[in-house]
């Protein structure tokens, strides 16, 4: 019978040594599941984040375009509102120039551009950019 308890032994062991690989590998299991949660939760939040507009990115307020036209085949205005300031923009050539800054209206309306405004923005910056390459001017000024 001593061959008999001395297998038995060998399989409790074999057995006790197997039950602690089990152990491990269900603690191992529970980590990386615990750990794909956190990691799913983190990404459903940024998905929820753009969404909502990246409220709470921490960049501070992004701006936002209010308006602009062309002026030239490769130059533009633009109006951007900026912390309750509008700033027009002249981009083009690669560069961004600020022409002006004003405070933003509190009424949340664009003021009404329209093309066939004598004295719009547009046609009035256009005259003054055609002005200052020629050294001539090309008509009556409008009123700022």
């Amino acid at each position: 019978m001593s061959q008999n308890a001395e297998l038995d032994g060998a399989v409790a062991d074999g057995i006790a040594q197997g039950g602690d690989a089990l152990v491990g590998m269900a603690t191992l299991g529970k980590t990386v599941a615990a750990l794909a949660l956190v990691i799913a939760i983190i990404l459903i939040c940024n998905h929820l984040l753009r969404r909502l507009g990246g409220a709470g990115t921490g960049r501070g307020q992004r701006p936002k375009l209010i308006g602009g036209t062309n002026v030239g085949n490769r130059e533009r205005v633009v109006i951007v509102e900026v912390e309750s300031t509008w700033l027009v923009l002249g981009v083009g050539g690669g560069q961004v120039n600020k022409l002006h800054e004003l405070p933003a209206p509190q009424d949340e309306a664009p003021p009404a551009a329209t093309d066939t405004d004598e004295g719009g923005f547009a046609r009035r910056f256009a005259r003054a950019l055609r002005q200052q390459a020629t050294g001539r001017d090309d008509g009556p000024r409008g009123t700022s």
